[in-house]
């Protein structure tokens, strides 16, 4: 299992969540879809809720405010030692802050921010919650990936912001850069023209993708796309009851995952 025990390097993607009208039927939809376990904590408005996997934290689930506007989407969480330096940072490279550096709990403190490109992320500094505890494996997220119109932009804003660094993977028909943090690629960024909104997409690895998407249909969801094949596994695309978009990919455990 590729676990994780101590702070993720800042930049690099370190928790997803997701905030929905009802939080009872999100938790019997991705329990039964990836075998989630789930720890109901007392954080207001409604409370928090941390789904886990093996006895580890994975991802969350939360109450949409009603005033809440946009798509019920996942949010991916980037990791920064100084929260209050980065959210400066954000600005100062052409982004917003709409929530600003604020503690939760003794857990760390969270900001949520839109890059200059439209696609909304969170921030997160960790004190005794880190993010998530196991990745890379079945019912784990494995890959995120930032869809924008304007690459050229997003890598610069991400660059001067959290110091990541890109591989470009283009060619004459795929925009596309793995993003890097300390030479170590964590996600991907695709430059996507006439295409959905800007926004950070979250992928979650399964053991069989088709299997995923027959339990994705029996749980009330749907099958946007797949499963079809790609270089890095079966893929298919996924919208939960409450509208909520990702992505599952079969993939081999990771024997060389942080431990």
């Amino acid at each position: 299992m590729s676990v994780w025990t101590s702070r993720y390097p800042t930049g690099v993607p370190c928790w997803v969540d997701l905030a929905v009208p009802d939080v009872a039927a999100g938790l019997a939809f991705y329990r039964g879809l990836f075998g989630w376990d789930d720890e109901i904590e007392p954080a207001p408005p409604g409370g928090y809720t941390t789904c886990t996997l093996g006895g580890r934290p994975v991802a969350g689930l939360l109450d949409r405010l009603p005033e809440r506007s946009g798509p019920i989407a996942w949010t991916t969480h980037l990791a920064a030692d100084d929260i209050d330096a980065v959210a400066r940072g954000i600005v100062a490279a052409g982004g917003e802050v709409s929530v600003p550096p604020t503690d939760v709990r003794t857990l760390g403190r969270t900001a949520v921010a839109t890059d200059p490109t439209g696609a909304v992320f969170a921030v997160w500094q960790a004190r005794e919650h880190i993010g998530a505890g196991v990745v890379d494996e079945p019912g784990a997220v494995v890959w995120n990936e930032l869809y924008t119109p304007d690459s050229g932009r997003a890598k610069r804003f991400y660059t001067d912001v959290f110091g990541i660094t890109f591989q470009d993977m283009s060619d004459a028909d795929f925009d596309y850069a793995t993003f890097h943090v300390d030479g170590v690629p964590r996600g991907g960024l695709a430059g996507v023209r006439n295409g959905p909104p800007p926004r950070w997409a979250v992928y979650f690895a399964v053991r069989d993708a088709d299997e995923s998407v027959a339990r994705v249909d029996d749980l009330g969801g749907t099958v946007l796309r797949g499963p079809e094949e790609s270089p890095y596994g079966r893929v298919a695309a996924i919208r939960d009851p409450q509208g909520a978009l990702f992505n599952v990919i079969a993939v081999a455990s990771n024997p060389n995952g942080p431990e």
